[in-house]
């Protein structure tokens, strides 16, 4: 892994870490300060160097001009790359319109309060790469593919359920199969449309979606896209992780309801002991749907069609995504609210509690391990950890809690 020379900004202590992060939170061993980036050791004749940093006076003489249009700031030092400054006054509260000067000059900020005081690091900004727009393509093609496939599997199932008990219902394997693909397509393709559209409106680049086919009883292990850039604010962050499980999940309403109306019920006495099969968990959502929308009559046990299951697994999918750890989208709302220190020993304590939920159903297992190598990484969080959440925020966030305890699903699939 690249390593980096870093300097603590209170004690001067200077330490080698495997990191090129600019800022490294309370990282020094010393004092417990943060540590800026100030050079990259390299080989010479055997021995480490540092780099000499870029002379403040030469090259950020026109970025000093423009930072004093925004804060009333004094400049505290240079670290290698790092520029360090004291705001004294925000004269301008969006965030997102500093960085997107300061992007103009080929540079970066963060935002951070330190010991009471307010600190502005000043780096040079990343490069963010092309990406290969026909990957994408090839994905979607192959999820298509493999969930068309997976919705066939499922209406053959279907169709001889109907024909073991003499039911009416359509019998087109390949119209069944086509109804569940757009389903699922729709429910994913939804939900990261949600996170393209958020991270467009703050100028966060980012991926296409990414599908990802897999040969499973859905088709897929669902989508993806990547951020390319740093988060700008809070509220960002915010809206970049609720807007994913929010959108998914309103498409998921529409396609869980038809499909429910599409799914057949069975006096429970009529299915044999030891049948076999797969029972899918419960969860609030659904119950709701079948106490209010599609009422199943006691006693009676529901096959559900290929499309119910599709809005099923889309519930499921919105769940996982709001866990509320490592850099899933409910890691990353929870992370606006938290410092990075304590956001780590948060997730610790989900994959903790996702341990102990392994006794109802053994993937918890399979998460957890996942969730504590994700979080392993950390959370960056967003470059402006000054500037309060917005009341519109709050309540954004209240509505995905809302949506995470309608959708919880404890124990996913059982044997039947």
């Amino acid at each position: 892994m690249p390593r980096g020379i870093y300097e603590c900004i209170n004690c001067g202590h200077r330490e080698e870490f495997e990191s090129r992060e600019p800022v490294m939170e309370k990282a020094c061993p010393k004092c417990g300060s943060d540590m800026v980036l100030v050079g990259f050791p390299a080989e010479e004749d055997g021995e480490v160097t540092i780099e000499e940093p870029f002379s403040p006076s030469v090259e950020s003489r026109g970025l000093e001009e423009v930072l004093r249009k925004f804060y009333s700031l004094e400049f505290r030092g240079v670290d290698g790359n790092v520029l360090v400054y004291e705001v004294e006054e925000i004269i301008e509260r969006n965030f997102e319109m500093v960085l997107a000067e300061l992007e103009k000059l080929g540079y970066w900020a963060a935002l951070k309060r330190r010991e009471g005081k307010v600190l502005l690091f000043v780096f040079p900004a990343g490069e963010v790469g092309e990406s290969n727009p026909w990957l994408p393509v090839l994905f979607l093609l192959a999820t298509i593919g493999t969930t068309l496939f997976a919705g066939y599997y499922q209406a053959k199932l279907y169709i001889a359920f109907l024909n073991a008990f003499a039911l009416p219902g359509l019998r087109d394997p390949y119209l069944i199969a086509l109804s569940f693909s757009v389903s699922v397509m729709a429910i994913l393709g939804t939900h990261e449309l949600g996170h393209k559209i958020a991270a467009a409106y703050h100028g966060v680049k980012a991926t296409v979606p990414y599908f990802i086919p897999f040969p499973n009883l859905i088709g897929t292990l669902g989508a993806l896209i990547r951020v390319k850039s740093p988060v700008p604010t809070r509220n960002a962050a915010i809206d970049l992780g609720t807007s994913g499980p929010i959108a998914g999940f309103l498409v998921a309403i529409p396609v869980s309801i038809v499909g429910l109306k599409l799914s057949v019920a069975v006096p429970q006495s009529s299915i044999q002991p030891g049948g076999g099969g797969i029972a899918l968990g419960g969860n609030l959502f659904f119950y709701l749907l079948g106490k209010y929308v599609s009422p199943i009559p006691d006693g009676y046990v529901l096959y559900l069609h290929p499309v119910a299951m599709a809005g099923w697994v889309g519930i499921l999918v919105t769940f996982l995504n709001l866990i509320p750890a490592a850099q899933l989208d409910g890691g990353h709302i929870a992370r606006a609210f938290m410092g990075e220190r304590t956001h780590r020993y948060f997730t610790m304590v989900i994959a903790l509690f996702l341990m102990a939920l392994s006794f109802l159903w053994v993937g918890w297992m399979v998460w957890a391990i996942l969730i504590l190598l994700m979080g392993s990484a950390g959370n960056p969080g967003a470059l402006d950890e000054v500037t309060p959440v917005s009341k519109g925020r709050i309540l954004l966030t209240a509505v995905a809690l809302l949506i995470f305890v309608l959708s919880a699903t404890p124990v996913p699939f059982s044997a039947s």
